[in-house]
This record gives C-alpha cells, sequence and structure tokens, in this order.
C-alpha cells in the first residue's frame, strides 16, 4: 500500500518521466521527418548500374540486330552480346547511400555525365549521334577485313589551294609519303603528322592509272591542310543495316564489326560460347576505352558470358573489378579480338589483361 505522504512524490516523478518519454518521442518523431526529408532531397550525383546486354548476333525487339540484304549470312551457335551501363540521373540520398553501398553499382558526380552547361537532353542528343558514328566506323573496319578497301576521292579542289592544278574531282588517294590511306581519317592524320610547309608525296589514281604528285601543305585554321574536300567510299554488293535504339554513346563499336565479321564469314567467331565485351572502334580499327568497365563486367557476368573483350586502356580498372569466373581478354584493335576468339576456338590462351 502506498502512504499518502508518498504518493504526491511518486506522481510527479511519473509525470515527470511522462513529459520526457513524450520529449524524447516527439524528439525521435522530428529526427525521422528531418531524416526523410534529406533522403528524399536530390543531390548532384548520378548512379551507374549494370545496363542490359545485347546479342549482336541475334535480334532485339522483333528484328535482327544486324541485317544484311543482298548477300547469304552465317548462324552462329554462341552470342557476340555488347554491354551498357544504365544511368540514373536523378539521385536522392537514399539511393546514394545505397548505391555507395553496393557491391554492383557506383555513385559518381552528375557533372562526370552531365557536364555544367549542357542538358540532358543534349547529353542524350550526343550520345545518340556518338552511338551512330560507331555503328558507322564498325561497318567500315568490318567491311575492309572482308576485303572492301575504302575509297577516298577527291570531291573538289580549292582554287589557288596547295592541289590546284595537281589533283582533280574523281582522284582515289592512295598514299602519303609511302603510307597508305586507308580511310579518310587516315589521310587527315597523315597530312597533320608533318608541319605545315612540308612537301608529300601524294599518290592516286585517275581513270584507273597511277600516279604520284608532290603537294605542299599550307596551315589553315592552325592545321597543316592540301586545299581538297574529300569523300569516303566503300563499295560492296550487298547492303548492311544496324538497327537497335534506346542505346547511346560509342562504346559498341566493337562488338557491332565482330558481329558484322562474323555473320559475313563462314567461321562461327564464338566457338558456341556467349562472348561478351565493349570498346570504341575507329575507322582503322583501334579499339578505345570506354566507361563503367565495372558495371558491364556485372551485366555481362549475369548473361552468362565466357569471356569479355577489354579495351587495353581499360585493363587496370577491369582487373580491379573482377567478376568470378570471367576471363578479361585485353584488346587495341580490332585484329587483336579476331585472334583472341581463334585462340579460343583453339583451346589457346588469348593475351589477357
Amino acid at each position: 500500500m502506498v502512504t499518502a505522504p508518498d504518493a504526491p512524490g511518486r506522481i510527479g516523478t511519473l509525470c515527470r518521466m511522462r513529459r520526457r518519454g513524450v520529449t524524447v518521442l516527439l524528439g525521435a518523431l522530428l529526427t525521422a521527418l528531418l531524416s526523410v526529408g534529406v533522403l528524399s532531397v536530390p543531390i548532384p550525383y548520378v548512379v551507374l548500374g549494370p545496363g542490359p546486354t545485347v546479342n549482336t548476333l541475334g535480334a532485339s525487339d522483333g528484328k535482327e540486330v544486324i541485317q544484311v540484304t543482298g548477300r547469304a549470312t552465317s548462324t552462329s551457335a554462341g552470342q557476340l552480346r555488347l554491354t551498357t551501363v544504365g544511368v540514373q540521373p536523378t539521385v536522392k540520398l537514399r539511393s546514394a547511400l545505397a548505391g555507395w553501398f553496393s557491391k554492383d553499382e557506383a555513385v559518381v558526380p552528375r557533372e562526370l555525365v552531365y557536364p555544367p552547361g549542357e542538358s540532358q537532353e543534349e547529353v542524350e542528343k550526343r550520345n545518340a549521334e556518338d552511338f551512330q558514328n560507331s555503328q558507322t566506323s564498325a561497318e567500315t573496319v568490318a567491311l575492309r577485313e572482308l576485303g572492301y578497301p575504302v575509297q577516298v576521292l577527291v570531291k573538289g579542289v580549292t582554287a589557288g589551294g596547295p592541289s590546284a592544278d595537281v589533283l582533280k574531282p574523281a582522284d582515289v588517294l592512295t598514299s602519303v609519303d609511302g603510307q597508305p590511306v586507308t580511310s579518310a581519317s587516315r589521310l587527315t592524320e597523315l597530312i597533320r603528322a608533318k608541319p605545315a610547309g612540308t612537301a608529300l608525296k601524294v599518290g592516286y589514281l585517275r581513270a584507273g592509272a597511277a600516279a604520284t604528285a608532290t603537294v605542299t601543305s599550307r596551315e589553315q585554321d592552325g592545321r597543316p591542310r592540301i586545299g581538297i574536300e574529300i569523300d569516303q567510299q566503300q563499295p560492296h554488293p550487298f547492303t548492311l543495316k544496324i538497327d537497335l535504339g534506346d542505346i547511346g554513346g560509342p562504346s559498341a563499336g566493337l562488338m557491332f564489326a565482330l558481329g558484322i565479321v562474323d555473320k559475313l564469314e563462314p567461321a562461327d567467331l564464338t566457338g558456341g560460347q556467349v562472348i561478351a565485351g565493349t570498346g570504341t572502334i575507329d575507322d582503322e580499327g583501334r579499339v578505345g576505352p570506354i566507361g563503367g568497365i565495372a558495371q558491364k563486367l556485372v551485366g555481362a557476368k549475369d548473361a552468362g558470358a565466357k569471356v569479355f573483350l577489354v579495351p587495353a586502356e581499360n585493363c587496370a580498372e577491369a582487373v580491379r573489378n573482377p567478376q568470378p569466373d570471367l576471363p578479361l581478354l585485353k584488346v587495341a584493335t580490332l585484329d587483336d579480338a579476331l585472334t583472341a576468339l581463334e585462340k579460343l576456338r583453339a583451346g589457346g590462351q588469348p593475351t589477357r589483361c
């Protein structure tokens, strides 16, 4: 039994405890509300994660990715899968925290993906253009590999320029100082390799007859030029089209090039395996570095890839982010990739990162 003198003291203590409890409860509730508010505020970061992979030898959305008309194509037992990175453009702190603790995702400053001064729409438009250019270069190098060389033609000659009275429209340029002209970009490289004022020995075909002329380059816009407009052609007796939407950027170039070669050659480049990879490609067949290699490796592993073709310049990063039982094959050119796949089919050991 509680005596009367003790009751008021205990009641006061209980009241004070209740007030403190309410204060703690209100504080906790306020903290929770503030946390929810902070966690839901967008922050200047993006989350990168594994994106979808696509078999360039197969179909996407019911359409063949690589479409050939006018020539028979071969069928492969395996796959050549391009890899992508998924980008979460609007990130709240809650998502960023999850990404930071995820082994498959990366949280990076937004400006690395969407440079200051450029809208998301502008970046996506540029990525779409890069994607289209990667397809064009893939077609160029694959067709050359298949025996259809590039022709670089003179489209026009600047009046009073270095090539006036020397070169003519429709001339096919074949060499500069003995170095073969294998593409329009290669011609530009050869001219710019030497300072303005250099006398260049230019080889060409005119009406099928070979000839050589000396053209002295001049500086224009800070670069050596020879005063011509050029056009690049690559005659082949069939039509070729790459049809794949909703993907941007230039990093699918290598896998497109391999896919074209595989479709147009009897040999199965895959050896019946799932081959994944990434890398830009230029008209000379050089494979360039890409972003998001760690996420692409995850996507490749999830897609059942047995090996991954890695651009040489991405090897160090790929080695730091390995996937179990997914060998990393180092490639710097299309020829490197073809050699690596040939060794795989023969049971050999391709060069690894």
